[in-house]
């Protein structure tokens, strides 16, 4: 028997006879689904770049962490030296003391209990540990520093308590000799913010920290399963930091900073700076600033106490004056508008003035109380050599501000100056936190205080005081650059950087930043000058006639604090005619003024010329 399938299905022969219209999915459709699987497809392999590539190492870390024990090897830091190569910075062998916190964290409660013993056992505070465990950044190293430079008997005992996540490493740390005498210099070295490494914090140590960081080495346990250390190999060498080269001279830095020790306890004072430079390239010879602080404070745990004095103590020992200080230059500017007067032909060599102790200014609002500007002392007549032999006050009153029929050089002449001689800026010597001092301008008081500049203004910054400030290492570059006959130089310390092999990968060379040396009148009148504040039994100076050396040079005393204090000053240079150093004295609150420098800079310059010129020559 037969049948068709259209017997037992009557719909489907009814349906068959209807006609259908065919509509395609639009294209739109496709190019949703495409984009919607490209952006999956892009996110996974995004998801897989980031975990693989970007954050490899990290991830690498915690894995081995997991498995393994990664054991950081430090690296001796690079020497410091002084010119001759006599080590002023070097390394001690000690311990310190490190947390392994991937095993630490796989128990509850256990990065507390080591914590416990290790703060009772090393006297510190847990809390501090705390701190140390929270600022870590695992992404770095899972192994933290919980204490540098631990002493022998804390890692005997450490290891002792046999404690599985804390490693006790042979280290090192940073040993100064003669801290106090080159600690502002040098600086000293502390904790990096992030991970483990130590850095430089200040002077030397912070400046070329590229150089003398070393390159810390690894070596890696294998651990099994259960935690069993199957196999321990070095996978990297640690590579020591470079040898730093200074230009300082070890022997002068000494006597110079026991010399002005002894002239500030005479005095009963305890601040002041010393700066001697090479003025044919700029080497800085000495840097001293009182008062100093012993830098091995600062990497010796056991004097850690000694910190918190430095930090609260008044004085500001940590304070670099020689760089960071400002002062009024008093009358060791009246070099400078020397300079500038001979220039402008506001002076010549037969142009003087007569001192007779004081000039007066009428005072308009009330005629007969005139403005008095004094001199230190009736000097009678005196041109541009007597004047800065004798620091007359009158004459630089008048050639900076002028006087009745004389015009002087005016304040916007001076501050032209003040520029041309880079006491706008910064030397850019090699340490940090230097300051760049105040140049004072009629605009700026008149906003500040609400006062228009008046001519008394003018005269007291012609003889360095009034708003005028410079500092230490400023003025001595510009006595420098008189001293080497118009050529100014950018003051440095560092001379040169050595690796391991001894081969020079840094050398410093002179910069010469400032070349006036065509002005060879103005400069002749001016050291003339300078020579006869030594030679001249009137000279300011005259008490370093008698060395054995040719110098010359220029006092000056700043009225501080309403006039109830005197910053003294000694600018000067040896050998006259080629001079191979220039120094600067500072003396803050000196009992009796500039006189209180001049000792302490004729022994400084009678050390040098026996030490280091006479020698040289003889040889």
């Amino acid at each position: 028997m037969s049948f068709d399938i259209h017997d037992i299905i009557p719909e489907l022969s009814k349906s068959s006879e209807k006609t259908y219209v065919e509509h395609p999915i639009g294209e739109k459709v496709f190019l949703s689904m495409l984009l919607v699987c490209l952006l999956v497809v892009l996110s996974v392999f995004g998801r897989v770049f980031f975990l693989n590539v970007l954050e490899r190492k990290a991830f690498t870390a915690r894995a081995e962490g997991n498995a393994n024990k990664e054991i950081a090897i430090p690296a001796f830091r690079g020497l410091i030296t002084d010119r001759y190569g006599e080590i002023l910075a070097k390394n001690a062998e000690t311990f310190s003391v490190f947390i392994n916190l991937s095993e630490a964290l796989k128990k509850e409660g256990r990065v507390d209990e080591i914590l416990s013993e290790v703060s009772k056992l090393l006297g510190l505070e847990k809390s501090k540990l705390r701190q140390k465990i929270d600022k870590a950044n695992l992404n770095i190293s899972s192994v933290v520093a919980l204490q540098r430079n631990i002493s022998t008997e804390q890692a005997i005992q450490l290891k002792g308590l046999a404690i599985e996540e804390v490693l006790v490493l042979n280290d090192y740390r940073r040993e100064y000799i003669d801290g106090p005498v080159f600690s502002h210099v040098i600086g000293y070295t502390g904790a990096a913010e992030e991970g483990n490494d130590i850095v430089g914090k200040t002077g030397l140590e912070k400046e070329y920290e590229k150089f003398l960081a070393g390159e810390e080495g690894v070596s890696i346990q294998y651990k099994d399963a259960h935690g069993n250390t199957i196999e321990q190999f070095l996978a990297k060498s640690p590579v020591s930091g470079k040898t730093l080269q200074t230009t300082i001279d070890a022997g002068l830095q000494r006597y110079f900073h026991q010399r002005l020790e002894e002239g500030l306890q005479v005095l009963e004072r305890d601040s002041g700076v010393g700066i001697a430079l090479n003025p044919q390239t700029g080497e800085v010879l000495s840097l001293i600033s009182f008062p100093d602080y012993d830098n091995n404070v600062f990497v010796t745990p056991e004097r850690s106490s000694e910190i918190t004095e430095y930090f609260t103590d008044q004085r500001r020992p940590l304070f670099n004056r020689a760089v960071s200080g400002e002062y009024n230059p008093a009358s060791t500017i009246k070099i400078l508008m020397g300079l500038a007067a001979l220039h402008e032909g506001v002076a010549d060599d037969v142009f003087g003035v007569e001192s007779k102790g004081y000039i007066e200014i009428p005072n308009p609002y009330y005629p007969e109380n005139p403005s008095r500007f004094v001199d230190w002392k009736a000097h009678g007549w005196v041109n541009i050599r007597s004047a800065l032999a004798r620091s007359s006050n009158i004459y630089f009153y008048v050639v900076g501000g002028g006087f009745q029929d004389i015009v002087g050089l005016g304040i916007n002449n001076i501050n032209k100056y003040w520029k041309f001689f880079k006491f706008d800026q910064k030397t850019g010597i090699d340490l940090a936190f230097e300051e760049d001092g105040f140049l004072p301008n009629p605009e700026e008081k008149e906003a500040r205080t609400g006062q228009p500049w008046r001519i008394g203004d003018t005269y007291n910054v012609s003889i360095g005081q009034g708003d005028l400030s410079v500092t230490p290492i400023q003025l001595l570059r510009f006595v420098a650059s008189v001293a080497a006959k118009g050529l100014m130089y950018k003051p440095y310390i560092a001379d040169s950087v050595t690796n391991t092999h001894d081969e020079v990968i840094y050398k410093a060379t002179p910069e010469k930043v400032l070349d006036y040396s065509d002005w060879t009148f103005e400069l002749t009148e001016v050291r003339a000058g300078m020579e006869h504040a030594v030679t001249k039994d009137y000279g300011a100076a005259h008490l370093l006639g008698n060395l054995e050396v040719e110098a010359a040079g220029k006092t000056g005393s700043a009225q501080i604090s309403n006039n109830t204090k005197t910053n003294a000053f000694f600018v000067g240079y040896a050998p006259r005619e080629n001079p191979e150093i220039a120094i600067l004295i500072l003396v803050e609150n000196a009992r009796e003024g500039s006189s209180n420098t001049i000792p302490i800079a004729r022994d400084v310059l009678d050390w040098y010329y026996k030490n280091r010129i006479k020698e040289t020559f003889t040889e």
